[in-house]
């Protein structure tokens, strides 16, 4: 049995003229986005593609779609290995059918721009689309992106650092690895000033030189701007799932909680550099030798915990107000998984609107990657309408 389009959402003027197009969103949190005659209708999330039964159930609605009345167009993830977007690929070929790939986190903030009825010519948006990983358009991981983008195109304008996912897909599960990334390349100086600070301990009991090896010769070690894996990484320096998470966001959900017993108490964020290029980076060495310093001194892990939330909502904030400066926008859109976490979901639109910003947050569309398809949807549908 599929399930039917419970969302449903009315573009603003222009959308109309679009042709009849099927989204199939992304792996995780599966959702299916139908847009026509100006309406874009979606599925609830149903799930991990990756399960069998869940699969299954993702076919049905798609194909289902196809019985009624055949899509124009189709489109997907750019990530190659998705199911989602080799089903659509097979379709498109089976159907003789437009198939186009859009990037994971434009599609995430489309979808914001779209769920807050923005006007097909609107001007350009900074969007934070912030989550556990995507497919980049330079073929890297990407999950900590700053991005310029109306429904014509996007330019990443900034990214968190990107950071070594020692053994892979096997940074996800186990959270010491992201923690052990973000910190080789400082090793000497945190092996021999940090000797007493557990986590330091724990890390050294690992096989370092064969990880530090690794890194270096990008074997089993891909480099991702994530922030999804950098609340990993901090969740597991304070002992929260260091050997391995359960369930997918398990540690960054135990650090919000951590965090929010103290957090208007405990404010002051750590340091953090900005490093300015065409694509300027958010550098967080300073802040993680600062919260090996804490932990040194004994100071409580959920002040700790704290003190993070605040520096990514500073660090964002700070981000912001440099890129005002050099590119015109008004707006910020707010997109990703990481903005399922209240701390940050509720607190960074109040710092961004207290400096003159207007925050977009989703509203009938989830934040996380059941979201996509829509966004997926509408950069398809103007696509098309300039096509004509």
């Amino acid at each position: 049995m599929t399930a039917p389009f419970t969302i449903q959402i009315d573009l603003p003027d222009g959308f109309e003229d679009a042709t009849r197009t099927l989204a199939l969103g992304g792996e995780l949190k599966s959702t299916v986005c139908l847009l026509s005659g100006g309406r874009a209708q979606l599925t609830e999330a149903i799930g991990d593609l990756e399960q069998e039964d869940i699969y299954r159930h993702f076919i049905g609605q798609v194909e289902s779609q196809f019985k009624s009345s055949l899509p124009v167009q189709l489109v997907i993830d750019r990530h190659p290995d998705y199911l989602s977007s080799q089903w659509g690929e097979k379709l498109a070929l089976q159907h003789e059918i437009k198939l186009i790939a859009v990037q994971h986190h434009y599609a995430h903030i489309a979808a914001v721009m779209a769920d807050n009825a923005l006007p097909l010519n609107t001007k350009p948006v900074l969007g934070f689309a912030l989550d556990g990983l995507g497919f980049g358009d330079d073929g890297s991981i990407w999950g900590g992106e700053i991005l310029l983008a109306d429904y014509h195109g996007f330019q990443r304008l900034a990214c968190f650092q990107p950071v070594a996912m020692i053994g892979g897909a096997a940074a996800i599960h186990e959270p010491w690895r992201n923690t052990m990334a973000h910190l080789l390349p400082l090793w000497g100086r945190v092996s021999d000033q940090f000797s007493d600070v557990d986590i330091v301990q724990f890390l050294q009991s690992k096989p370092v030189g064969t990880l530090q090896s690794m890194v270096a010769k990008g074997v089993n070690a891909p480099l991702a701007s994530s922030c999804g894996r950098l609340f990993d990484a901090v969740a597991a320096a304070l002992g929260l799932n260091r050997e391995r998470v359960a369930f997918e966001a398990e540690a960054a959900i135990n650090l919000e909680k951590l965090a929010t017993g103290c957090f208007n108490d405990v404010s002051e964020p750590y340091s953090i550099h900005f490093e300015q290029s065409s694509c300027s980076v958010l550098n967080w060495q300073p802040m993680w030798l600062e919260i090996l310093s804490d932990l040194q001194a004994g100071v409580a892990v959920a002040h700790i915990a704290s003190r993070f939330h605040h520096t990514l909502i500073h660090a964002l904030t700070q981000v912001a107000l440099e890129l005002r400066e050099q590119h015109e926008f008004d707006s910020i859109a707010l997109s990703g998984g990481v903005f399922q976490n209240r701390l940050i979901s509720t607190h960074l639109p109040i710092m961004l609107e207290s400096h003159g910003f207007n925050v977009l947050q989703h509203r009938q569309v989830p934040a996380h990657d059941g979201g996509i398809a829509l966004g997926q949807a509408v950069i398809a549908a103007v696509r098309s309408i300039e096509s004509v």
